[in-house]
């Protein structure tokens, strides 16, 4: 009768958390088409916003592939410290069954489809620097070359089993990034600043005025892409659980410091707000507060949050004037910058009260950041960061 009893609640649990991950996994997709495709698609001249919408698309299309048959092994298959192997090529061994270093409760095909979706909009947050100026073509081969030699090893480096990074799996330099401010938004960021300075300005800036030409677009892309992230962040937990819940809080409240924060310090330096401060500012702290969103409390969510509009704003508005590059629709000001702010922030308010995984050889849950009295987390967090910047500038991909 017990026996029977367990299976049945293992049954529903496994039920709820693929239920969750499921959906989780189109919020993440609905991120880039249509809400990434629609806030960048806002933010360019309009004879250039079906070309950039076009750029998510194919992204969804051309990512997936790549994916299948070698990008989800080469993140999570094997055990290496750099990049995995080709255990799961074309999804050899991919099914129904669960992979239990990674998701015990959900297929293990639902967990490969999950990170399918941060795999796509990964290179295209970095159309966000090229905007404007880069041949279809090269844009193509660009992503296809960056995904195999920067996201994959990257991603198994930090979540992948025996990675480098993973605090959860052995890594020998263990760091916390819940859901991907170094493996998403600083490798992102951080190469779209390489390819804006690679490329060079287009032609007309900084003199010719290239202002958006639909905030109305953005907004919506905005809007969605913060609904989206509920599924990129409170996903990330990978079961229905508190923890997720956990998450949803912090990803929102992030979001809403540092929309205010932007607002805030654009109010004071121009005399007005404005809504694609607004907007700006929103993303902004949904790239900082992604790395930390599993482990910090609500209070510390609004901090970084907050922290992350203003820092953003000041990348964006001092920073990228006082040297001059083109960052087309500020992919580094905001991602770059907004990552590494929110990564090394993990290492200052990460707590156990939050996250109880981390736990030594007897079972005794470990302390995190420095919240918890491990001030040694935030210069791990800084080594991340620096092989994350590391491996968006040295694995330079021409295009």
């Amino acid at each position: 009768m017990v026996p029977d009893l367990q299976a049945k609640i293992a049954a529903a649990q496994s039920a709820g958390d693929n239920a969750w991950m499921l959906v989780s996994a189109a919020l993440v997709l609905m991120m880039t088409g249509p809400g990434l495709a629609l806030f960048y698609g806002g933010l360019v001249r309009r004879k250039n916003v079906l070309g950039t919408m076009m750029q998510s698309f194919i992204l969804m299309c051309v990512v997936t592939v790549i994916w299948a048959v070698v990008g989800y092994s080469l993140a999570f298959g094997g055990s290496g410290p750099f990049i995995g192997d080709l255990h799961f090529a074309f999804l050899n061994n991919v099914g129904a069954a669960p992979n239990p270093d990674y998701a015990a409760t959900i297929p293990q095909q639902t967990f490969m489809v999950y990170q399918l979706m941060f795999a796509i909009i990964t290179p295209a947050l970095i159309c966000g620097a090229y905007a404007e100026r880069m041949k279809f073509s090269a844009m193509l081969l660009f992503t296809v070359l960056w995904s195999l030699l920067v996201y994959f090893p990257m991603a198994h480096m930090v979540w992948g089993k025996g990675g480098l990074l993973n605090a959860f799996s052995g890594g020998v330099i263990p760091c916390f990034d819940f859901a991907g401010g170094t493996v998403v938004h600083i490798t992102s960021g951080v190469s779209a600043l390489v390819c804006a300075l690679y490329l060079g300005r287009r032609v007309g800036f900084p003199h010719m005025p290239m202002k958006p030409h639909s905030l109305v677009l953005s907004f919506i892309g905005a809007c969605l892409l913060w609904v989206g992230w509920f599924g990129f962040n409170a996903g990330s937990a990978l079961a229905a659980s508190s923890l997720a819940t956990s998450a949803f809080v912090a990803t929102h409240f992030g979001a809403a410091a540092a929309a205010l924060g932007w607002l805030a310090a654009e109010w004071l330096h121009n005399g007005k707000p404005s809504v694609l401060g607004g907007i700006s500012g929103a993303v902004a702290g949904l790239v900082a507060i992604t790395p930390a969103s599993g482990f910090v409390q609500p209070f510390p969510a609004l901090v970084i949050g907050a922290c992350a509009g203003v820092m953003c704003y000041f990348m964006v508005v001092a920073v990228k004037a006082r040297f001059g590059y083109d960052d087309s629709l500020d992919a580094f000001g905001v991602h770059g910058a907004g990552g590494t702010l929110g990564a090394l922030l993990t290492g200052v308010f990460a707590t156990k009260l939050v996250n109880d995984s981390l736990k030594d050889a007897k079972g005794n849950v470990l302390p995190l950041g420095m919240i918890d009295g491990v001030g040694a987390q935030l210069g791990r967090q800084t080594v991340a960061c620096l092989i994350s910047w590391a491996m968006a500038i040295v694995v330079k991909v021409p295009p």
